[in-house]
């Protein structure tokens, strides 16, 4: 049986899935980090698809569920696993709809550092769906093909001032987040909820286009019911 976060969101939905441990190499204080983290050692990792830490846990069965006035997103960590560029990697359902119908159905390969329990993000598959009908795959990307790369969904020893890319797959997917705060309140009239980690996440393919983010600590023992 899937362990459930279930939210009632309405306003803006913001969805974070994240990570502890350290990224390596860094070679500044996370303070100083000027530019975009893009290189990640990922031929050194001892990378596995199976774990947790802190913000993220890839384990099979575990699921949320974010529900707005008219928005509902259901992500559950599959069984299935897919080798992406050669490392094996943990497949992570996203199913979105809005009004009741059906919009996207993503499926993530993500996997996780044994030794620092970063997690990487290996590109997604993506059907878009309009009027009841697969439309397009926009935005789909695969590390390894057409010049992509691994990103990093989130270090594993996060730093207030840390830059980092999520995606890195030219023309289509150059997602990229700094981090703001580690013991960020997020306010809710379901309660108030302490130290979270607290992102500013954009894209390199439009500059100008940011949202924030705060993520709640991850727990398999976590049921919640927010509206915010």
């Amino acid at each position: 049986m899937a362990n459930t976060i279930h939210a009632v969101v309405t306003g803006v939905m913001t969805i974070a899935i994240c990570a502890t441990g350290r990224v390596g190499p860094w070679n500044a204080s996370p303070q100083s980090q000027s530019s975009w983290q893009e290189e990640f050692g990922i031929s050194e990792r001892t990378l596995v698809p199976t774990g947790r830490n802190q913000y993220f846990i890839l384990e099979p069965g575990f699921q949320l569920v974010f529900e707005g006035e008219d928005e509902k997103l259901m992500i559950t960590v599959l069984e299935e696993t897919k080798k992406v560029n050669g490392v094996i990697t943990r497949i992570v359902e996203e199913k979105e709809w809005k009004s009741g119908k059906l919009i996207e159905v993503s499926r993530n390969f993500f996997a996780i550092c044994e030794n620092t329990k970063d997690v990487f993000y290996f590109g997604e598959e993506v059907d878009m769906y309009k009027g009841g009908k697969l439309a397009s795959h926009d935005g789909a990307w695969l590390a390894g093909k057409n010049g992509a790369r691994a990103g990093l969904i989130m270090p594993g020893n996060p730093g207030v001032g840390m830059k980092y890319y999520q995606e890195i797959a030219p023309s289509v997917a150059m997602d990229r987040a700094e981090i703001f705060s580690l013991d960020d309140t997020l306010e809710t009239p379901a309660g108030s909820f302490s130290k979270c980690l607290k992102t500013e996440e954009g894209t390199a393919l439009n500059p100008k286009e940011k949202k924030q983010k705060s993520t709640l600590p991850a727990s398999d023992s976590f049921k919640m019911r927010i509206c915010s």
